[in-house]
C-alpha cells in the first residue's frame, strides 16, 4: 500500500516536469501565430490565447494533445474534451470542429499534432510480434487515451530537436518510430491495431477513404467502391457511417467542397471553374452545397478568407 502511495505522486511529478519542458518549447515557437508547422515532417504546433468558437477542421490520422489549457473536438454527434491528462487519437481522415476551451494571454492553450503513419504501426506489429490487444473492437474514428510519462518523454526529445535542426534528419525518424511503438503499448493499442491490420473492418474503411480521396471528382458508384474494399454495399455504408459519422457520398461531397475552396483561394479559380474541376455538373448546385457547409456563398467566403490573411 505504501508503495502505491509513493508511486502515484511520482508519476504526476514526472508528467509535470515533461509538460514544463514542452510548454517552454511550444510557447517560444508559437509567439504571434495560432498554427505552426515545423521542420519535422507531420509535426505541427498550436497556440490559442482566448477561448474560441468551434471552427471546421480536417482531422487526419494523428495524435493530438495539449500541454496547457484544454480543447474540444466535435465529430458528428461525438464531442471530445481534453486537457493535458489525456491525448486524442484519430484513426481516419475526416471532418470535425475544434475549439479552445481554456486559454488566456497569460496561459495560452498550447499543444501539438503528430500525424500517424499506419505503415509504421503495421511494420512494428509484424516485426516485433506484438500480441493483439484483448479489447479488439473499437467504435468511432477518435478516442481519448491516458497520457503517461513513457509516452510523453519521447515527444520532449522530438521537440527538443527543433533547437538542433541538423540532427532532425537523423534522429527524428527514430523518435517518431518510438512514439508509434509507445502508442501500441498505450490504452489505445486496440484502435491502432485494428486500423493497421489488413482485412479488418477498420482497415477496409480506411482503404475506402483513401479511394475516395484519390477519386473525389469521379461519379461515385457505391457497388464499385464496396467491391474495391471487398465488402457488401450495405456493410460498407453501415460501417463507414459508424466510423466517420458520414456516408461515403457525404464524405465525397466534403472532399469536393474543401478542394474547391482551396482552388478558389490558392489557385484563384472562379466558383464555376472550381465546381467543374471537383466534379460538380451544376454551378448552382455547387453554390447551394458550399453555402450549406461553409455558411456563406463561395465568392463571399473567399473574399473574407483573403481579407483575413491579408492577400
Amino acid at each position: 500500500m505504501e508503495i502505491c502511495e509513493r508511486t502515484a505522486p511520482s508519476k504526476m511529478a514526472q508528467l509535470d516536469v515533461l509538460y514544463e519542458q514542452l510548454i517552454d518549447i511550444i510557447g517560444r515557437r508559437t509567439v504571434g501565430v495560432e498554427d505552426c508547422s515545423t521542420l519535422i515532417g507531420g509535426l505541427n504546433l498550436f497556440r490559442r490565447e482566448a477561448p474560441t468558437q468551434p471552427s471546421a477542421c480536417r482531422v487526419e490520422p494523428s495524435i493530438v494533445f495539449v500541454v496547457q489549457g484544454s480543447k474540444q473536438l466535435l465529430i458528428g454527434d461525438h464531442d471530445f474534451t481534453y486537457d493535458r491528462s489525456q491525448f486524442l487519437i484519430h484513426s481516419f481522415d475526416i471532418p470535425g470542429n475544434s475549439q479552445a476551451i481554456e486559454a488566456s494571454l497569460d496561459k495560452p492553450c498550447l499543444g501539438l499534432v503528430l500525424r500517424l503513419d499506419l505503415s509504421i504501426i503495421a511494420e512494428l506489429v509484424v516485426q516485433n510480434a506484438i500480441p493483439q490487444p484483448r479489447v479488439s473492437r473499437t467504435k468511432g474514428s477518435s478516442a481519448l487515451g491516458a497520457m503517461t510519462p513513457t509516452l510523453l518523454e519521447p515527444f520532449c526529445r522530438l521537440l527538443s530537436l527543433l533547437d538542433e535542426p541538423r540532427a532532425i534528419p537523423v534522429l527524428a525518424p527514430l523518435i517518431v518510430r518510438e512514439i508509434h511503438f509507445r502508442m501500441l503499448m498505450s490504452d489505445q493499442a486496440a484502435r491502432l491495431w485494428q486500423i493497421a491490420s489488413v482485412g479488418s473492418m477498420s482497415n477496409r474503411i480506411s482503404r475506402a477513404i483513401e479511394w475516395l480521396r484519390e477519386n473525389y471528382n469521379q461519379l461515385l458508384h457505391i457497388n464499385e467502391l464496396a467491391s474495391h474494399v471487398q465488402m457488401s454495399s450495405s456493410s460498407l455504408h453501415q460501417n463507414f457511417r459508424a466510423l466517420t459519422s458520414m456516408s461515403p457520398l457525404q464524405y465525397q461531397k466534403w472532399l469536393r467542397l474543401h478542394e474547391a475552396r482551396r482552388l478558389m483561394l490558392n489557385e484563384r479559380l472562379d466558383a464555376a471553374t472550381a465546381a467543374f474541376h471537383v466534379g460538380y455538373e451544376s454551378p448552382s448546385h455547387f453554390s447551394r452545397e458550399y453555402r450549406r457547409l461553409f455558411g456563406t456563398p463561395p465568392k463571399r467566403d473567399i473574399e473574407c478568407l483573403r481579407k483575413a490573411v491579408g492577400s
